[in-house]
């Protein structure tokens, strides 16, 4: 009861309210939240050799036959980062659990089900989705015009289910506002604190209303990976100060 205590009023720093027990994976999370920003940094910066890829049928199977690599790249990173991200929320509410257990506990089963979820679907907008390789490979080995409107028309239903909302995404917003909402209780101040909330919900916002969001979409999807970058580095400075707080090992 000290310790939710000392954190609810906010007067000792995280790691004097942190359990050391935990130490690994506050470890274990601020290197995952650095693999989550470099899976989404590797995808934009392809962005300078090929286009976006297209939202209708036949382009996009054409496009995909031009650039296989690239879109390839691009589909792991996004699914991939599913990973890294629930490395971070099951480290994240445990840091925060502190501040109060029952709502670091909903954060952390939001954000865990979330990327779980993302890694079932498999596929990510902008387009991205597996079969779609399988569907540009028919595609461009067959003659038939009839086959080819085959391959087309199951590339648009694709492309639909893999553009429309995703839960996925509304469930990582949803987590990102409800963690942050502790974050100046569990010590961890209010810059962040603030810029989790902001960019909670503006993602609730902008993950509903995905398919009409257009290009302002990219203001969210700038603020996550440095929500999450940020979160790393916290994570990482408080593994390090438990670690000092150890001291040395006893011979």
């Amino acid at each position: 009861m000290t310790t939710i205590r000392a954190s609810m009023d906010n007067t000792q720093p995280v790691e004097q309210v942190c359990d050391h027990r935990w130490r690994s994976l506050y470890l274990w999370g601020g290197v995952a939240a650095a693999a989550y920003v470099v899976l989404v940094l590797v995808p934009v910066a392809l962005v300078f050799a090929a286009p976006v890829p297209p939202a209708a049928g036949a382009p996009l199977l054409e496009y995909i036959a031009e650039h296989r690599t690239i879109y390839l790249i691009e589909l792991v990173s996004f699914v991939g980062l599913s990973v890294p991200g629930l490395v971070v929320f099951a480290a994240l509410s445990v840091a925060l659990r502190s501040a109060d257990l029952g709502i670091a506990a909903l954060g952390g089963l939001l954000g865990v089900a979330s990327e779980t979820i993302a890694l079932a679907l498999g596929s990510s907008p902008q387009s991205l989705h597996g079969g779609l390789i399988l569907l540009a490979n028919r595609y461009t080995q067959t003659d038939s015009e009839a086959e080819r409107a085959s391959l087309v028309s199951s590339a648009d239903a694709l492309i639909a289910t893999t553009n429309a909302v995703s839960w996925a995404g509304v469930l990582t917003a949803a987590a990102i506002l409800v963690l942050s909402l502790l974050m100046r209780r569990g010590g961890w101040g209010t810059p962040l604190a603030v810029l989790g909330i902001v960019t909670g919900t503006l993602g609730l916002v902008a993950e509903v209303l995905r398919p009409i969001m257009g290009a302002s979409y990219a203001v969210y999807g700038l603020l996550l990976p440095i929500w999450f970058g940020l979160v790393g580095w916290k994570l990482l400075r408080l593994t390090r100060s438990l670690h000092a707080l150890e001291g040395p090992a006893q011979p």
